[in-house]
């Protein structure tokens, strides 16, 4: 058993990483290219959905104050995620660090997690893109809608009483981008820039526009009282009053983790230990300020129960249309560039999932097919068409709400256990040379430990009762397969 709580060395992972360099993953990104893929994988579905569906069923207006409760959480764990990238400059973002700090099973456990973070954040933006595309055939295009059954779970129904067979275009978009990911990152990476300044763009003039169509009314109870909402699903909700902001909170939560995902590119940096702290800590505040803006004025301009009924997914394109008169066109737009901007969430969260699955197959925790790079494009490109099939099972078969809140509770799971693990370095490695150190040790990683808690505890028991299962499957296959076959493990065992 104490194998099992074994670190894996700072200096065996640099060494490893070094080892493996010529062959490895290439070092194609800058600190620009770093900010710009975390802003690429931040402002998504999290922006232009979950918004108004936090508004809808936990905040109202005061989504706004969700907004700024989820984003000190994520400015705390991203302090420690910024002194981590920089000390142990290596692929796989929060699992690496475990291993290094927390030993072997903490380690597992947090890979797994991660799963929840981006392959199920993937599905969840898939399932958004096949929304959205629909308005933009039917709002834009002017043609007929994909139907119903064909762009929804089979777990859905529609108002007029039509089962949902299989999310279709959440698949093709899903495997277009992981061929892409298969080419090469920096491929990907120019790509994503494209689409950054185009979505970018487009939040700043909803923004600019929006502030003169805000209807006062509509902010006049900004904290609403506490009550019960129950969506259409027969789920019960706290709105309003603390506990609806906690939860608004953490439904949100979603639209920042694309910045962590910058941590799993480490090893393709060009400086990592400089360029990693700029990519994380620079993509958070510039999406965090956009995102308080663009929500006071969503809220402002609709109304809750716009966000409950007709809006729903499509909330954003339906406000303008609505409320935005002579701005019809903006909607049009919003609508196209909401599609580029929920692709390059997804190509951030199966870039970020393929790289933890990489170190972890590299550590004998998974096979080692998921660490098996292309002749030609050195990318794992194996990893990359089963994460694939992983992904496209959730998206084609799984409601959006669902999978959006399993990622969320995965994510401020993996947070707090990052928020730990800068504790501990300190005490176990306080010599490590440090590019950047977290302030305030340990009061910010206790902080962001709490502040990630409360988000967990606003999001429900049913969610507790998602991450507690999912982690046990996770443990019966640590102690089934990945114990057994661990590199460092096995390493000791020789030894002694």
């Amino acid at each position: 058993m104490a194998n099992t709580w074994f670190k894996k060395p700072i200096s065996d992972l640099v060494a490893d990483a070094q080892l493996h360099a010529e062959n490895g993953l290439k070092k194609t990104l800058n600190s620009w290219a770093l900010i710009s893929l975390g802003i690429g994988g931040i402002i998504g579905a999290g922006l232009f959905v979950r918004t108004a569906s936090a508004a809808a069923q936990n905040a109202g207006p005061s989504v706004t104050i969700g907004f700024i409760v989820a984003a000190i959480g994520c400015a705390l764990a991203g302090l420690c995620y910024a002194e981590l990238s920089s000390s142990i400059p290596i692929a796989g973002s929060a699992y690496t660090y475990s291993y290094a700090t927390m030993g072997e099973f903490f380690a597992w456990v947090i890979g797994w997690d991660l799963i929840l973070e981006y392959a199920v954040g993937a599905a969840t933006v898939g399932i958004a893109w096949s929304e959205y595309l629909n308005n933009l055939l039917t709002n834009v295009l002017g043609l007929p809608a994909i139907p119903y059954q064909w762009c929804h779970s089979p777990l859905q129904v529609s108002d007029l009483g039509v089962n949902g067979i299989m999310n279709i275009p959440a698949l093709f978009i899903i495997m277009l981008l992981s061929l892409l990911l298969i080419k090469g990152t920096h491929e990907s990476a120019l790509v994503n820039n494209l689409i950054v300044v185009t979505k970018v763009t487009i939040v700043i003039l909803i923004i600019v526009v929006g502030w003169g169509f805000i209807n006062p009314v509509n902010h006049a109870e900004y904290i609403p009282a506490a009550t019960q909402y129950i969506d259409p699903q027969g789920i019960s909700h706290n709105f309003g009053g603390i506990m609806g902001i906690l939860g608004a909170a953490g439904v949100v939560f979603f639209a920042f983790i694309g910045f962590d995902a910058v941590s799993t590119a480490a090893q393709e940096a060009k400086n990592p230990k400089r360029d990693m702290p700029i990519g994380i800590l620079g993509s958070l505040a510039i999406c965090t300020v956009l995102y308080i803006l663009f929500a006071h004025v969503l809220t402002g301009v609709a109304t809750t129960e716009d966000f409950r009924t007709t809006g729903k997914e499509a909330s954003v394109a339906f406000a303008i249309n609505k409320y935005m008169l002579g701005y019809g066109w903006l909607g049009k737009l919003v609508t196209v560039a909401i599609l580029a901007g929920f692709s390059s969430v997804i190509l951030v969260m199966l870039l970020g999932q393929s790289r933890v699955f990489y170190s972890m197959s590299r550590d004998g925790l998974l096979p080692k097919v998921f660490s098996e790079l292309h002749p030609n494009f050195r990318t794992p490109y194996k990893a990359n068409m089963i994460i694939f099939v992983i992904v496209g099972i959730f998206a084609a078969f799984v409601p959006g709400d669902i999978v959006g809140d399993m990622t969320s509770i995965g994510t401020l799971f993996a947070f707090i256990l990052v928020c730990i693990a800068v504790i501990i370095l300190r005490k176990t490695d306080p010599d490590i040379k440090r590019e950047f150190k977290t302030p305030l040790v340990p009061f910010i990683p206790i902080l962001g430990v709490i502040v990630c808690a409360a988000m967990i505890f606003g999001l429900g028991w049913t969610n507790w009762l998602r991450l507690f299962v999912w982690l046990f499957l996770g443990i019966i296959i640590y102690f089934g397969y990945s114990k057994k076959h661990s590199v460092l493990r096995n390493k000791i065992k020789s030894q002694g």
